[in-house]
């Protein structure tokens, strides 16, 4: 950007100031200020300061997150209370978000491309070009603790030698600039550019698909990237694997094979969505819990076999399977090393945040008995941000785990129509109709003129 704008520099300050406008002109609803639009939208905004405040002062930045990421679960938990939801409108047209879209992705490639890409994402890519080359990473894998599980390198893996290719069909670059060329920063880089869109697009079919509405499925993508906190850690692919992962899995739902297939990849990204298993099998109790369950374990299945590639012998092996899980999550003894909410409290604090987490997943998987996709959605990311709340290691700093499956939740319609027993299977009921842009089980019709 520096040869098209001398001087060039946006800081994150400015992009909250920028994206706090921005946000407020094209989602708020200026003609119903008491509006649950409004709420969400105040409540999206204002976690963003946290950020800003980790810098300089982290304690108050940790508390600051700490108690959005709380509001956050109550209101996953009660939003399936919410009955009436009127079709809000954006004010601006579709034409003009989908320009945002663009402009913006334009931007964060170009910072992507002008940055040093976060350590977490190359140190992914070496581990994919090692899976590729069928390297032993049991001595590096001590040394280092990878951040992301198999799958991150696994898909990484088709990366690695197009940067290669890339690089050396380049001349030589002696700079030690950020923007010279690596084939592992080079990977790193097209790896966090291509989970972005991969999220952009599920949000974007989401809404086409599944909202019957184009308008939103652009919103809700636009909205994702006018939040600071997309910005602030653009280049952690790492971070927006597993919530990509998860955008499909509600893209596919109707299909258990495929929804079960995401699932699984994005359990081998991060821990985290393990914890939404259960509620999973719950909604596909009665109709294709079999498939989903099958094509997950196929997918766990040739994870490991990603694994047995790049071990030499049998302890390689299992020091690769113990040391791709982060077992400092599970203990609740000792100080932790890494800055967080917790780092200032003694860890058995987070012993009763903990049990608390455990009965929410239960309470959400048993209730209610017959679940539609608005209560998968809540559920799904209601679990995901409890999650920030006991988990050690910065926690609630790791806003994009959740961050697409909350715009799901805050931009759907009613959706009576996707009852577990009759929206889920290879075969589904002849007589249901399709869902219009102006209906929604006989619900959206009755509100877009309110």
């Amino acid at each position: 950007m520096n040869h098209i704008l001398p001087d060039y520099y946006v800081s994150e300050a400015t992009w909250f100031y920028l994206s706090l406008l921005l946000s407020l002109a094209v989602f708020f609803r200026f003609d119903r200020i008491l509006s649950l639009r409004n709420l969400d939208l105040v409540l999206l905004l204002s976690i963003s300061p946290g950020l800003l405040f980790l810098s300089d002062r982290p304690v108050l930045g940790n508390i600051w997150l700490f108690a959005g990421t709380g509001l956050f679960v109550i209101r996953m938990c009660v939003d399936c209370f919410f009955q009436r939801r009127p079709r809000g409108e954006q004010n601006l047209n579709s034409f003009g978000m989908a320009f945002l879209c663009i402009s913006i992705f334009a931007f964060f490639i170009v910072r992507v491309f002008t940055e040093i890409p976060a350590p977490e994402t190359i140190q992914t890519v070496q581990q994919a070009d090692r899976l590729l080359s069928m390297q032993d990473v049991s001595a590096a894998q001590q040394k280092t603790p990878p951040e992301a599980g198999p799958t991150a390198r696994l898909l990484a893996a088709p990366v690695v030698p197009l940067s290669n290719a890339v690089v050396q069909g380049s001349s030589p670059v002696t700079s030690t600039s950020p923007s010279s060329l690596d084939h592992s920063t080079l990977a790193a880089r097209i790896m966090s550019i291509l989970a972005h869109a991969f999220v952009i697009v599920g949000l974007i079919i989401m809404g086409k698909v599944h909202f019957a509405d184009t308008q939103v499925g652009l919103a809700m993508a636009l909205l994702y990237l006018l939040l600071p906190c997309t910005a602030y850690d653009v280049s952690k692919a790492n971070h927006v694997l597993p919530a990509a992962l998860l955008v499909w899995a509600f893209v596919t739902y109707k299909q258990p094979v495929l929804s079960g297939i995401f699932m699984g990849l994005a359990c081998g990204a991060m821990f985290f969505p393990v914890f939404l298993l259960p509620l999973w099998a719950s909604y596909y109790w009665k109709n294709g819990l079999k498939r989903f369950v099958l094509s997950g374990s196929v997918v766990g299945i040739v994870l490991v076999g990603s694994l047995i590639l790049t071990s030499v012998d049998r302890l390689s092996f299992t020091q690769q399977t113990i040391g791709s899980i982060d077992w400092s999550v599970i203990k609740f003894q000792g100080g932790q090393q890494i800055p967080g909410f917790w780092s200032a409290y003694d860890s058995a604090y987070r012993i009763p945040v903990f049990v608390i987490f455990l009965l929410l997943i239960i309470c959400l998987t048993i209730w209610p008995r017959r679940k539609n996709l608005g209560h998968l959605m809540s559920h799904t990311t209601a679990i995901i941000i409890a999650t920030l709340l006991w988990y050690p290691q910065q926690g609630s700093v790791y806003l994009l785990w959740y961050l697409p499956m909350l715009l799901m939740v805050v931009f759907r319609p009613r959706l009576l129509h996707t009852t577990q027993s009759t929206g889920v299977g290879r075969n589904q009921q002849a007589n249901e109709k399709p869902v219009s842009r102006f209906q929604d089980s006989g619900s959206i019709v009755r509100h877009t003129t309110q």
